[in-house]
């Protein structure tokens, strides 16, 4: 078998070429944040630091890169350490639909709350009465499964109070 020799300019051709495909790779790697923490490490990151980092704790920012909070050269300095504010337009129309809806629900919310009142209000004013007829002494009476009539005992009599009570206490205690 003969072996093939690949002269030396080859070589060093597939050398250089292999060198500038991991440059172009490790550019990205390149594109980094270095700045110092108020506590005195050293912080990287693919993303600014934090607004109120100082410019001159900045160290290395990618290439093209500015901050935000950077002002023109005519501003003075204690405004260009400062972070800009960004002013989110507001259209008209979909803060409209925003309130209108908010109105809407506080509107449901209000509505609903009516109803469980008044559910309350009924179920304490039925609860009471029931427990005045149970508490009176009389005979009483209820309709079972069948459809039969049945007075209640004594057993039966302190259940019904007990729960007609429950109800008084949970409806009526407000």
């Amino acid at each position: 078998m003969t072996r093939l020799r690949i002269p030396a300019l080859a070589r060093l051709g597939v050398l250089a070429l292999a060198a500038l495909v991991g440059a172009g790779l490790a550019l990205p790697a390149a594109a980094q944040w270095k700045w110092r923490t108020p506590g005195g490490q050293m912080q990287y990151s693919d993303l600014p630091p934090p607004p109120g980092t100082a410019d001159k704790d900045i160290l290395q920012r990618p290439s093209g890169a500015q901050r935000a909070a950077a002002a023109p050269a005519a501003a003075p300095a204690s405004q260009a350490s400062a972070p800009a504010l960004v002013v989110k337009p507001v259209e008209p129309e979909l803060e409209d639909k925003r309130r209108q809806a908010d109105k809407e629900e506080a509107a449901k919310k209000k509505a609903e709350e009516q109803r469980v009142t008044a559910a309350r209000a009924e179920n304490c004013q039925r609860a009471q009465s029931a427990l005045r007829s149970l508490e009176g002494g009389m005979r009483l009476a209820r309709t079972n499964d069948k459809g039969e009539r049945e007075i209640l005992d004594d057993k039966q009599r302190a259940e019904e109070t007990q729960r007609a009570r429950a109800v008084v206490s949970s409806d009526c205690g407000k």
